[in-house]
């Protein structure tokens, strides 16, 4: 059961990490777009600076959750990212009502992907990740006192 224990783990990393990694291809693609949108949302400080340093973030904090290498870090900065995203684009306490509805659904969704992020932040890695991978493949140092 202990092996399902780390499948699972894994998993969840590959699935939250392409969750991320899509956010960023799409942010990447639809460049000039995205920027469009964040000047709607009153986001008019360098926001080309800050779209890049976005994707930037959104590419590191996934890698690092798909690979278990310093995942509650990785978790943070997607955090980073979500949290304000959510609040500010998913504010349906302010939408009209014909939106309301949608809003308030990716709003809840985004809370839950919120959630995932801090039970990885809350756990440790699972067998499956490269820390432990290096781990096993290290070779031994040689003793020199005794050589």
């Amino acid at each position: 059961m202990l092996i399902m224990k780390d499948v699972f783990d894994l998993i969840g990393r590959i699935l939250i990490a392409a969750y991320f990694y899509y956010e960023a291809y799409d942010s990447t693609v639809f460049f000039e777009a995205t920027m469009h949108t964040m000047k709607e949302y009153n986001l008019t400080w360098k926001p080309e600076f800050l779209l890049i340093f976005t994707i930037v973030f959104l590419i590191i904090g996934a890698t690092m959750i798909l690979i278990g290498y310093r995942t509650s870090l990785g978790a943070i900065f997607l955090l980073g990212y979500l949290l304000p995203v959510t609040i500010i684009v998913y504010s349906f306490w302010n939408d009209p009502a014909e939106t309301r509805r949608f809003h308030g659904f990716m709003f809840m969704k985004n809370l839950a992907i919120a959630g995932s992020l801090l039970y990885v932040i809350s756990h440790r890695e699972g067998r499956f990740r490269l820390r432990r991978l290096f781990q096993a493949a290290k070779i031994s140092r040689p003793d020199w006192k005794k050589v």
